[in-house]
């Protein structure tokens, strides 16, 4: 891997699974096979309230935001509203992000700030709703700089700081 750009520092951990042989899409809990404490923290940001966002590509490519009610088992799973626009968005085209909950800072203590948490995939229909073949995962926080924490089928768990 060749040197990260000035202000950038790079954490990259081995798969757990030989290379080549994890899907480019996968159920959650495959993930926290993989980087469970990483997993952990992403569902703990993702069910701390109730309501998130999701992100689909409307008819003319453009995205489409919508509030969300979303759960985290051994898949991530959602439902929708029969005739609405985020239903009819998924049915043309699947690919999708989730953003977690979002909370501010706090005032005079940035650091304590929790982050937020995103999950990109495709949505595949189920007998009651749609469950989420994931492609990426992404944590961010602040802890000496912004931090980034990813995770994708073919690399696995990375880390970067930005200063």
């Amino acid at each position: 891997m060749g040197d990260a750009a000035p202000g950038l520092s790079l954490t990259v951990r081995t798969l757990s699974v030989p290379s080549g042989t994890v899907p480019l899409m996968v159920r959650w809990r495959e993930i926290e096979t993989d980087s469970p404490e990483f997993a952990a923290r992403v569902r703990t940001l993702f069910q701390a309230r109730k309501h998130k966002t999701m992100a689909t590509v409307r008819a003319d490519g453009s995205p489409r935001i919508s509030g969300i009610e979303t759960q985290i088992g051994d898949e991530v799973t959602f439902g929708s509203m029969a005739d609405s626009r985020k239903l009819a968005d998924l049915q043309r085209d699947p690919r999708l992000a989730l953003h977690s909950p979002s909370v501010d800072p706090p005032d005079g203590d940035p650091g304590s700030w929790v982050g937020e948490a995103k999950i990109a995939g495709r949505a595949v229909a189920t007998d009651d709703g749609f469950k989420v073949d994931v492609t990426e995962v992404v944590l961010t926080y602040l802890d000496g700089g912004l931090v980034i924490e990813s995770w994708h089928p073919e690399r696995g768990h990375e880390r970067r700081v930005r200063d």
